[in-house]
């Protein structure tokens, strides 16, 4: 029997969350899960994560893996709230030590605050194969985005965190810190140099009027159609059509209250004396 995928769309991030299970040994991995926050009032909610965790329940599947395609600018992560719920173990790309010292700086963090990664589970390397029940996983670094983007690989699917959008929608921005124009390019084309038929599952979509949400495209598709990297676009036409496009965009919304956030493995910060959690946001700290 093959492997079961199942998304879960956040219409307020754009995120797509997964949960891809084993139906022999019904052995599951969540990928990208989300925490949810509500930035006019400052409460979070785990409806979001519940779903998932429903979905668990109903069928009968045990977590194996919380896997994490990187530090997300644009959400925070239910990573942790779900590993004390279903005991999964929660991966992520061993380059998050270096988004960790960047972001260690720009919230104050202090050297007490580690950078080794040791707030997740387990750092995965370059084409490092690991199991979900008897599903055979790779781990591929896919930097671009940000230093750490990792993809997975399991049988004809690929979950490509924010390194491939829709066709229609392109590729994921540049001009976060340790990002590269270049680097991304280069590992969209390793993505693309896989089987035509291979199915690759986005991590976001942000449907036009035009369309519904979308997350499911497979490597063929993005060849003929992805407006940016699409067959025939070079390196340098891609650097430069990404740079000027980074140019014109804002800030996420979320970017300041995620990465503390997720940098951490989606672990609220602590309470204070009162009682209560607090979000740092550094002032005119980002453009």
């Amino acid at each position: 029997m093959p492997m079961h995928i199942q998304p879960f769309y956040d219409d307020m991030s754009g995120t797509i969350s997964y949960v891809l299970s084993d139906p022999d040994t019904r052995m599951a991995a969540i990928i990208d899960p989300v925490l949810d926050y509500e930035p006019k009032s400052g409460r979070t909610s785990t409806a979001s994560a519940q779903k998932i965790l429903d979905y668990l329940h109903d069928h009968n599947l045990s977590t194996q893996w919380i896997l994490e395609t990187h530090a997300h600018a644009d959400h925070l992560s239910a990573a942790v709230w779900l590993r004390q719920q279903t005991g999964g173990r929660i991966g992520i790309g061993a380059a998050i030590c270096q988004v960790q010292s960047v972001f260690r700086a720009l919230y104050n963090l202090g050297d007490d605050f580690p950078v080794d990664g040791s707030q997740f589970d387990h750092l995965f390397v370059d084409e490092e194969v690991f199991h979900i029940g008897n599903l055979s996983a790779t781990a591929l670094l896919v930097p671009g985005h940000t230093p750490a983007d990792m993809a997975y690989q399991i049988g004809d699917a690929v979950f490509t965190g924010d390194t491939l959008f829709m066709p229609d929608l392109g590729t994921a921005r540049t001009d976060f810190p340790g990002g590269d124009a270049r680097r991304l390019y280069q590992s969209i084309q390793r993505l693309l140099a896989l089987p035509g038929q291979t199915r690759l599952f986005a991590c976001h979509d942000y449907p036009p009027e035009t369309r519904v949400a979308a997350w499911e495209s497979t490597v063929a598709s993005q060849k003929a159609h992805n407006i940016h990297v699409r067959d025939g676009v070079s390196a340098d036409e891609f650097v430069a059509l990404r740079q000027a496009r980074d140019a014109t965009l804002t800030a996420p919304a979320l970017i300041l209250p995620a990465l503390q956030v997720n940098i951490q493995a989606g672990q609220l910060p602590l309470p204070e004396s009162n009682g209560r959690s607090y979000l740092k946001i550094p002032l005119n700290a980002l453009k």
